[in-house]
């Protein structure tokens, strides 16, 4: 019977202005629509983006914001690079809902290869597109457009052996 476990953090980043993310490796889970998402028995990892405006008082956010407060419209994308094999599996992380996390982007995954290989994991984040957000002269005064740059994150030298082998019950 497979263990129980809590998410892995495989990293956390900050971005202008002032945006958390905190980057996971949870266990699988069953989630719907089922015919847009890998099935349970069919995943290894289930990939999540916490993006919340920053929460440290020392961090500056913008004016009017909810620290803690969910950041929505953005885009992710995930490649996941076996370490030991040199194949790739990229998916786009999509918003999701969940007691706990409440709300997040991620995605069920099938490592490309067996979880006890060494992985390497770039997120890509990416603004919202033009059509998506509108900003207000008092938020383009102050912080510009877009809302930010596209970024990319790497963490090499990950295990998801023990996550792998967990179940959310």
């Amino acid at each position: 019977m497979p263990a129980q476990a809590q998410e892995m953090i495989i990293g956390e980043e900050v971005i202008e202005p002032g945006i958390q993310l905190v980057f996971e490796g949870a266990p699988k889970d069953d989630v719907t629509p089922h015919d847009q998402n890998l099935a349970e028995d069919k995943t290894d990892v289930h990939l999540e983006v916490l993006t919340t405006w920053a929460t440290d008082e020392s961090m500056d956010v913008p004016e009017g914001v909810t620290r803690g407060g969910f950041v929505a419209y953005l885009h992710f994308f995930a490649t996941i690079t076996n370490e030991a094999t040199g194949d790739t599996e990229t998916v786009s992380l999509i918003p999701h809902v969940t007691l706990g996390d409440a709300m997040h982007y991620a995605r069920n995954v099938s490592l490309p290869g067996e979880p006890t290989d060494p992985y390497t994991v770039t997120f890509d984040v990416r603004p919202p597109e033009e059509t998506e957000l509108a900003f207000h002269k008092s938020w383009r005064d102050a912080h510009g457009t877009p809302l930010f740059e596209a970024q990319s994150f790497t963490f090499e030298g990950l295990d998801f052996e023990e996550i792998a082998a967990a179940t959310r019950r």
